[in-house]
């Protein structure tokens, strides 16, 4: 149960009395690393994470997020303002009779005379919350986006089913099981206006769709522009299940569809006397479609930017503003990674690096400290190999040709990781070493 728990109504009662007797979410925080201030946290989906020592790579303290927020999950994929501020959101599950995204900030700093409390979190600022379409079925997202004057959320129909979540323990099924893909809902899109701190008064959705992760979005000349990575199903959720992970893996993980990368434009301020089923989309340099229906709400149709990628970067510098380039991993059938891509949302050209045998990570952008361009920079990915004679490395491209750099090879066993950090050496307090 989300802190602080009234417990008021009889279905957060029985939550409530269930919640005391189920174990608590997962503190495996393996999917990425956060800044907070001068901290450094490695995350997981749940309430829970990890303080880590960037020099040692140690692990420090165990902080729960629901002493200081009432969520139950949140995020692994944080967004961070120019100040340095963490902008994050989580799910609040029936905390006061209705289930909730909120949308929270972690300051860069703290008072002075607070400084040695390591009281980051302590200082943290709820901003807004959204309820969820459904009390018992919220939605579940692994990332969300953000522009100049909005946060953006997409909220999916795949959803997590509460009675089931609650009972688990009892049954003896795992969390996953609890996810369920609705193909015949919708999926909202809501822009939370950032002044305002609330959702546009337009209900914005596009067909059903399964979504993990946010490339990039900007605003353009009155529309919000928005880049995500989505599937038409949620079956890359079931590849990692261990009956799967056997000798026929690589049969059994065919995934029933690939990744594609869309671009969602939606207007702002359009004319509300605007005709019926008229596309409101202006911008001249994209196919998405945004459609006004008789009820006024606006029914979207991506325009393809490209197939087959995943875990997407960018240069963070142009998070939030137009861009144009993307850094991902190329798939295809399978969940797992055999190439390195750089794609042109303007062109739609790729470059592409691989290497038999090699299964590349994450490909994390590095801006070159006299950056003039956007892809001045290295791209760096650990490299993990299907050759047990072959070591697993760490691969430096140049970022504007994809020309390899250099590799540095490590003699230890390495798994294939989902995201990363670099760390550049003046972000490094000297209190961690």
């Amino acid at each position: 149960m989300a802190y602080p728990d009234p417990c008021k109504n009889l279905f957060a009662k029985a939550f409530c009395y269930l919640s005391h007797t189920i174990p608590e979410f997962t503190d495996n925080c393996l999917i990425n690393i956060m800044k907070t201030g001068e901290d450094y946290y490695a995350t997981s989906e749940t309430n829970f994470i990890r303080k880590i020592n960037p020099h040692t790579l140690e692990t420090l303290e165990k902080v729960d997020y629901t002493k200081y927020v009432a969520v139950n999950l949140a995020t692994s994929h944080p967004h961070y303002d120019s100040a340095g501020n963490v902008l994050n959101m989580g799910t609040s599950i029936v905390d006061k009779g209705k289930t909730k995204y909120v949308i929270f900030k972690i300051p860069s700093s703290v008072p002075e005379k607070e400084k040695k409390k390591k009281s980051y979190l302590k200082h943290l600022e709820v901003l807004c919350s959204i309820p969820s379409q459904s009390l018992l079925h919220p939605s579940y997202y692994h990332s969300f986006g953000v522009t100049e004057n909005y946060i953006i959320f997409v909220e999916q129909p795949f959803k997590l089913d509460i009675l089931k979540l609650a009972t688990a323990y009892f049954r003896g099924v795992n969390w996953a099981s609890c996810l369920s893909f609705h193909k015949e809902d919708k999926t909202w899109i809501h822009l939370i206006d950032k002044k305002t701190k609330k959702d546009i008064s337009t209900k914005i959705y596009t067909d059903a769709m399964v979504l993990f992760h946010h490339v990039n979005a900007y605003e353009e000349d009155g529309h919000v522009v928005i880049d995500v990575i989505s599937y038409p199903d949620n079956s890359l959720y079931q590849m990692f299940y261990l009956k799967n992970l056997n000798e026929d893996f690589t049969e059994n993980t065919k995934l029933t569809s690939i990744p594609v990368c869309k671009r969602f434009v939606v207007p702002l301020g359009f004319d509300k006397d605007a005709e019926v089923g008229s596309n409101l989309v202006k911008l001249l340099s994209t196919t998405a479609t945004a459609l006004k229906e008789k009820d006024g709400n606006v029914y979207c149709q991506p325009e393809t930017l490209c197939e087959g990628i995943e875990l997407p970067r960018i240069n963070y510098d142009y998070n939030g503003k137009k861009y144009r380039y993307i850094y991902a991993t190329e798939v295809r059938w399978s969940p797992v990674p055999t190439k390195i891509a750089k794609v042109d949302v303007l062109t739609k050209k790729k470059l592409i690096w691989e290497e038999e045998h090699c299964w590349p990570a994450e490909p994390v952008f590095v801006p070159s400290p006299d950056l003039k361009e956007e892809d001045d920079g290295l791209i760096l990915s650990s490299i993990v190999t299907s050759d047990p004679r072959k070591a697993p490395f760490l691969l430096i491209l140049d970022a504007k040709t994809f020309t390899e750099m250099a590799r540095a090879s490590v003699n230890v066993d390495m798994h294939l990781d989902l995201h990363g950090v670099f760390i550049p050496e003046k972000d490094l307090n000297a209190e961690h070493e």
